[in-house]
């Protein structure tokens, strides 16, 4: 590889991230982060990290821009819209995490969780993991949201989610036809 095409290849890197989110149902969360500029793509599946969390939970994978939506505030967007202070009985399915795929991403997501928690009533149950696998859902679920709009469980707990982005975080979202 020549230096032009090294660097090149470095800058393209750069410029694209990739982590994890876990929450609540990942039909949820993937059509959350769906509707955000600079995302570039949303994987709806299954996360696992190292012991004791190494069974898969639900999650998304996410390919970003960062230039163009902070990790900040992707990690804010996703303590919204989520259950991020609840200690439920359901949390080995739907773990509230943060997956980094490397220390120093780990690093500045404990940094943004501790800022962000001041702003929350009670302390966040969301933790960073390491991110060590990722199964995709079956086709059929994927783009839940966008196949099944209009549908008892898009009314009742999607579009909630979607209309709080809206009203909170307008900004990030995606211009018509993006």
């Amino acid at each position: 590889m020549t230096h032009a095409a090294s660097q090149c290849e470095s800058l393209m890197t750069a410029e694209v991230l990739r982590i994890g989110f876990g929450g609540g149902c990942h039909w949820c969360t993937e059509a959350v982060f769906a509707a955000l500029r600079g995302v570039i793509r949303v994987e709806q599946g299954f996360i696992r990290a190292d012991a004791p969390d190494d069974s898969f939970s639900e999650a998304v994978l996410l390919t970003f821009h960062p230039d163009k939506i902070s990790l900040g505030s992707l990690i804010e967007i996703h303590l919204r819209t989520h259950s991020s202070t609840s200690n439920h009985s359901m949390r080995r399915k739907y773990r509230s995490a943060v997956y980094a795929m490397d220390e120093v991403q780990s690093e500045t997501a404990r940094r943004i969780l501790i800022e962000l928690g001041s702003g929350f009533n009670v302390p966040l149950v969301t933790r960073v993991l390491p991110f060590r696998a990722f199964e995709a859902s079956d086709e059929r679920f994927r783009r839940y949201a966008e196949k099944n709009a209009g549908g008892p469980f898009c009314t009742t707990y999607i579009d909630p989610k979607l209309a709080l982005l809206r009203k909170e975080f307008g900004g990030f979202l995606r211009a018509a036809g993006e």
